[in-house]
């Protein structure tokens, strides 16, 4: 099979980090590939009807491109997200790096292993392929290669690849009468069909996140009958201990008083500040409590094991929902994603024993070389996160600074995993909500960017940071 003709740089992945790193990287002209027909990666496949931002706009954008309304305090749904995305990538001339419907099959390694500088990460772009990439295209099995120098993986944590609960024999979804579809499914679905699907039905999902909470009350709009929602713990938000868990406590107090969460089971048992800490914090849609008043969405709130019974669901202790259909809001496998492309013996070299991938800067593998990963590490503001790392990856490809030693790249990532250990039973989520400012501030300086970004310290001290504090300097 011939293979095309080398490239720099290919970067997997159309969505938020995907964009942001082709227009990083547009100088050496990246190749992006796109397994779907469109851009915009969960905001475009994952999103339900109602699905919006859990922050204002102002707090999500691009440095170099506000939003045309940033001080509009609503929250965006996710078309506008999508109509800002697609704004963004036609006004910087990204879209012709993009080859859409090619699905990325495999990765081979083609690079030598050079024992000479064996403790030096080396150059990005090396002057010689170090992967081959096969594509496979919707219109055609065969699969195509390309070779790069550099490859930059932006295919994300969530989407793609659902997370489906294990069941005892005879008791999963085949003996279920009524219809049961994980959330990516549901998504797939025209609004007139999700419609279709819950009214007059009674749903039961099983979740407890974001995803969970929106859909009970898409359910519960939709029909007169009884949606139930199952969740296991419920999540709700940073550093020196003592005066984060005073402020932990303050906002516990407050939403303990202004939300009825004792009334319906939903306080957890765990501190606010893990929350936070671990980017589990969710924005509760307007009318979710008055649903619930209304008894349209019941709450059970259990770490009981479960499973099918031709009727509906059935708890480890013996209680049973009545369902027509049953609906897991159960996660992704992004892991999973990685690893079905990344090859031996990179493959095992992905995440720690702990399960946490080890990224310096959020963004290189000291393991893997002539690759990066963009958009597997989490904050109060991921589109911000991912720009900055790819301006500082398109620094590093242009070799305006030096990478640490192995070594010491390691010794920081390991340092990094052990705050997030200290700060959150949920530390496997791979959230640097506590330590974002300095994460920031230490890219800036390897920049060779004034990691102060206000105009004046008053500023400095007392406004809160946002991407247009981390415009180009000139």
């Amino acid at each position: 099979m011939a293979m095309i003709k080398s490239h720099k740089i290919g970067i997997i992945g159309g969505g938020i980090s995907g964009i942001a790193a082709a227009k990083q990287l547009s100088e050496h002209e990246p190749v992006v590939f796109e397994a779907t027909d469109s851009i915009g990666g969960v905001w475009k496949h994952c999103s339900y009807s109602s699905t919006k931002l859990q922050t204002p706009r102002c707090d999500y954008e691009f440095s170099d491109f506000p939003w045309t309304q940033r001080d509009n305090t609503s929250f965006p749904s996710y078309q506008e997200i999508l109509d800002y995305l697609y704004s963004y990538a036609t006004y910087f001339d990204v879209l012709k790096f993009v080859k859409f419907n090619s699905k990325v099959v495999e990765i081979r390694f083609v690079g030598a292993r050079d024992s000479e500088n064996s403790g030096e990460y080396g150059n990005l772009l090396a002057g010689h392929p170090v992967w081959e990439v096969g594509v496979q295209t919707s219109q055609s099995e065969n699969i195509q290669w390309y070779a790069f120098e550099f490859l930059v993986i932006c295919t994300g944590k969530y989407g793609d690849i659902p997370r489906i609960p294990k069941f005892p024999q005879n008791k999963g979804p085949e003996i279920f009468k009524g219809k049961v579809m994980h959330t990516i499914d549901y998504c797939k679905l025209k609004e007139d069909e999700s419609t279709q699907l819950l009214k007059g039905k009674k749903v039961v999902i099983f979740g407890y996140k974001k995803s969970a909470i929106d859909l009970a009350v898409e359910c519960a709009e939709a029909n007169q009958g009884l949606p139930n929602s199952y969740t296991k713990d419920q999540i709700r938000a940073s550093s020196e201990p003592s005066s984060r868990k005073g402020v932990s406590k303050m906002i516990e107090s407050y939403l303990t008083w202004k939300l009825p969460l004792e009334k319906y089971g939903l306080k957890p048992d765990h501190p606010f500040e893990e929350d936070y800490a671990s980017c589990q914090m969710a924005i509760l849609p307007e009318n979710f409590f008055s649903e619930a008043d209304k008894g349209k969405i019941a709450i059970k709130r259990s770490t009981l094991k479960w499973w099918f019974w031709e009727g509906g669901v059935q708890f480890e202790d013996g209680t049973k929902l009545d369902a027509d259909v049953v609906i897991l809001a159960t996660g992704f496998d992004g892991k999973q994603k990685l690893k079905a492309i990344i090859p031996d013996p990179f493959r095992s070299l992905l995440e720690f024993p702990s399960g946490l991938m080890p990224l310096y800067r959020g963004t290189i593998n000291p393991l893997i070389p002539n690759m990066a990963f963009v958009g597997y590490i989490e904050s109060v503001s991921n589109l911000h996160t991912a720009e900055i790392r790819c301006k500082w990856l398109s620094r590093l490809v242009d070799d305006r600074f030096k990478l640490p030693s192995v070594e010491k790249m390691l010794e920081q990532t390991t340092k990094e995993l052990e705050i997030m250990r200290r700060t959150t039973r949920f530390y496997r989520r791979s959230c640097i909500s506590t330590f974002s400012i300095n994460h920031s501030d230490e890219i800036c300086e390897e920049m060779g960017w004034s990691s102060w970004r206000k105009k004046n310290w008053i500023a400095e001290v007392f406004s809160p940071y946002n991407s247009q504090d981390y415009q180009e300097e000139k």
